[in-house]
């Protein structure tokens, strides 16, 4: 339904016209089953005729272009062999109006409370989540927010999106909170500082991790938590060792023992509270059991803030300088500390007229990837699926090869999906099997002729390190 002109591409940035004939800009990208190591691609290798199995090469719909609104069968419908078993690969990119981004930020800090919404270029592109064990969680994007909206909130999400699941950096705003720059991948920025790492546990699972290594070395010990702060002399991991009561008292809710809610609000500061100033959440102490001299360990759930005191004649933490003794505990909490980054799950449902490119009749396949017979992938990259009804499932972009989303102008984003299955499977859900061509063929370059449309070229990629092989003939028990 687009016009494009003569020797233009169209507004997607997907397709050109090119004497007439509709080309697809983006190459077709081909996996091969190695890690990353340094090998000849095999587009770049004169092939030699023999046959490829789906155990060495795999076609992703990366460039492979779409057959939408799938009337007719999906552009690459391929066979191969893996171990002996014939296979079947469907290949085609999805227009998503019901996708997203689910971003995990792995900081203690306090980025938003939950609901809270988020923008980007001042349009709102989604909310603040339940935040997660040392983590906080976003959910970008939506079918409310691509198409419910003004027309620039639905650019400005599917822009969005975009550059995030292709790697890109995107600067986000949540209201009554944080800045942030993130990518997948890598280190998120907070307010304009880089997050080194996420914190080792809560403030009680921290006093039971290192209880053993401070006893002995100072009389007590309070791990600052916006969750749960924990109090060493009360913990259970305290009385275990033998820890004698100090008659320290905490401001805060009181859960159980030498565990304590709400001690400050949240923030940026000591472990993802407000303050800058943990002897704001000391309460006076017990003069029965404190004593001038006692000394009090003050730190962090990531190790980023330790300070040392002990009691004056007036039972009054003072600040002293932090103790040889007790540097290599500290150092200790940020080494347990695993590295600050953000993480982008790419989330769709992959329903409507998309299945009918893979079969006659749709609900064949919603029922073969529900009972696991047929696998499906992103780019090649595995995917969770959720169960329950549909094909709705998240994938992790940094699996995927590089530039492995698109968008037309809907708002939408394009997204590469494949399913696999055995031979005899497709056949039985009714499969397009008059369509089927073999894996070298698809390597040599032709495509079916249910495609509209030419390729511009094509690249490949090795398996991501660690990532399993797309192609499986293991069923379920």
């Amino acid at each position: 339904m687009c016009y494009i002109a003569e020797g233009r591409a169209g507004a997607c940035d997907r397709y050109a016209n090119e004497g007439g004939e509709l080309v697809r800009l983006d190459p077709l990208t081909i996996l091969e089953n190695r890690e990353d190591v340094p090998v000849v691609p095999f587009l770049d290798r004169e092939w030699d005729g023999d046959l490829v199995s789906g155990e060495e090469t795999f076609i992703t719909a990366v460039g492979s272009g779409t057959t939408y609104p799938d009337y007719k069968p999906a552009p690459f419908i391929v066979a191969s062999k893996a171990r002996d078993a014939d296979m079947i690969t469907v290949v085609t990119e999805g227009i998503f109006s019901y996708c997203g981004a689910k971003v995990k930020i792995d900081t203690d800090r306090h980025l938003g409370t939950e609901r809270a919404e988020i923008r980007a270029e001042g349009e709102v592109v989604g909310h603040v989540t339940t935040s997660e064990y040392g983590s906080q969680m976003l959910s970008l994007g939506g079918v409310h927010h691509l198409t419910g909206g003004s027309k620039k909130e639905g650019r400005v999400t599917c822009a969005t999106l975009l550059a995030l699941c292709n790697g890109e950096r995107v600067a986000l705003t949540i209201d009554g909170g944080a800045d942030l720059e993130i990518a997948a991948g890598q280190a998120p920025v907070v307010n304009g500082q880089r997050e080194e790492r996420m914190r080792v546990g809560c403030g009680s699972a921290t006093v039971g991790m290192f209880a053993a290594q401070w006893q002995g070395l100072v009389d007590e010990v309070v791990v600052v938590d916006d969750h749960i702060t924990g109090v060493m002399s009360e913990h259970q991991a305290g009385k275990v060792i033998g820890w004698p009561q100090t008659g320290i008292r905490i401001k805060g809710r009181r859960s159980t023992p030498g565990r304590y809610f709400q001690v400050a609000e949240p923030g940026t500061g000591w472990g993802g509270t407000n303050l800058s100033d943990p002897l704001t959440i000391l309460d006076t102490w017990k003069p029965g059991q404190a004593r001038p001299g006692l000394s009090l360990l003050m730190v962090s759930t990531t190790g980023e803030h330790a300070a040392y005191y002990e009691l004056s004649e007036d039972l009054v933490p003072v600040r002293q300088e932090m103790p040889e003794r007790l540097l290599p505990s500290v150092r200790r909490i940020e080494e347990n500390c695993e590295p600050s980054l953000a993480s982008v799950l790419f989330m769709a449902g992959a329903g409507g007229s998309l299945r009918s490119g893979v079969t006659e009749n749709p609900v064949s396949l919603t029922r073969s990837v529900q009972s696991r017979l047929t696998r499906v992938t992103c780019g090649g990259a595995p995917v969770m699926m959720w169960p329950g009804g549909g094909i709705t499932f998240m994938a992790d972009v940094t699996q995927m090869p590089r530039n492995a989303f698109g968008y037309v102008p809907t708002p939408a984003l394009v997204a590469p999906i494949e399913f696999t299955m055995a031979a005899a499977d497709y056949a039985a859900l009714g499969g397009h099997m008059d369509y089927v061509m073999p894996l070298e063929d698809a390597l040599k370059g032709l495509t079916g002729r249910q495609s509209d449309h030419r390729l511009s070229g094509r690249r490949s990629e090795n398996r991501k390190k660690g990532a399993p092989w797309p192609v499986n003939r293991e069923r379920p028990e």
